[in-house]
């Protein structure tokens, strides 16, 4: 990893105004970038990034990365599209759109005006692994015409895009998978686990569990995960990964909403449901490769995120 002064680039972030992006948009501003956020809020929120407008070297632009963006910047984090599934599914054909179209529209951007780019790709482009933890090297078992494949297959597309330029143009491309992740300004209806449980357990109802909660889930924190992502665009070129950015430290759904519970004081119950199709058995990051070029590994507890997490989301329900 290059150890020199960050230069104070120009740095456009796709989907800005989201959950990773609005923090990944505080820690470049905090870094003195000069930061382009472009949201076209679908599931982004000007509340994630209010407390930056007005801040000299930050700039807001409502735009869907599946139209050209003609800008000049020197380093872009392609982080638009839908991540959760209540989301990615409500208009599937778009996402794969997002992924893809957005994909070329940001590589073509980087090619002209010669930008780093990085690719936030997920942990779902590995599906419902058939390895134990999961390393780079893995090729996955996605099922290409399910519920999910809209943003699964969409990923993968756009990975094999980001190689595609990188081989035929000499373009400098980052790429890493992110796991799952969770933290303040996480969307309060999203459908994704950490969320649901945690906005149930304070309206005091029952924790929704789908399947018998012995399926496994990696949690990292967001601020462990944005400074992963910050490493890793400053790599030297020529590293263009694929690495896994999660935290290895492995709990069922069940233990998750116990969890919860306990750190809310509630007294939700435990409610079982039908497991969605294609939902994964297992999903915990191999991150050797992380830790050896990033010298980066986890260092919140699952117990202190949540507890960050929870009074967000306390404050949010009280407001």
């Amino acid at each position: 990893m290059d150890t020199g002064t960050v230069s104070m680039d120009s740095v456009l972030v796709t989907g800005g105004a989201g959950f990773l992006g609005s923090h990944l948009c505080d820690r470049l501003v905090e870094r003195g970038h000069d930061v382009l956020c472009v949201d076209n809020f679908f599931t982004g929120s000007k509340r994630n990034i209010a407390h930056l407008i007005g801040r000299p070297y930050f700039e807001l632009m409502r735009h869907d990365v599946t139209f050209p963006l003609y800008v000049e910047v020197e380093r872009i984090f392609n982080l638009a599209c839908p991540a959760s599934p209540i989301h990615y599914q409500f208009d599937p054909v778009q996402t794969t759109k997002t992924s893809v179209h957005g994909a070329i529209n940001m590589l073509g951007l980087a090619k002209r005006v010669k930008a780093r780019i990085l690719q936030a790709s997920t942990s779902e482009v590995y599906g419902d692994p058939e390895i134990h933890p999961q390393t780079e090297d893995y090729w996955g078992r996605v099922n290409p015409i399910g519920l999910r494949s809209c943003y699964d297959e969409g990923k993968r597309c756009a990975e094999t895009l980001f190689f595609d330029y990188h081989r035929q143009h000499a373009l400098d491309v980052k790429v890493v998978r992110i796991f799952n992740t969770y933290g303040p300004r996480m969307h309060p209806n999203d459908g994704r686990v950490v969320s649901n449980f945690i906005v149930q357990a304070l309206r005091g109802e029952d924790i929704t569990i789908y399947g018998d909660g012995s399926q496994t889930r990696s949690f990292c924190y967001v601020d462990d995960l944005i400074e992963a992502m910050l490493r890793m665009m400053d790599t030297e070129a020529g590293f263009t990964g694929p690495i896994n950015i999660g935290n290895p430290g492995e709990f069922t759904i069940r233990e998750l909403a116990e969890k919860v519970v306990a750190l809310v004081g509630g007294r939700s119950k435990l409610v079982f449901k039908p497991l969605p199709a294609d939902d994964p058995r297992q999903r915990q990051p191999d991150i050797a490769l992380a830790k050896g070029k990033l010298d980066w590994q986890p260092r919140v507890a699952l117990e202190d995120g949540l507890g960050e997490t929870i009074r967000y989301f306390r404050d949010l329900l009280a407001a």
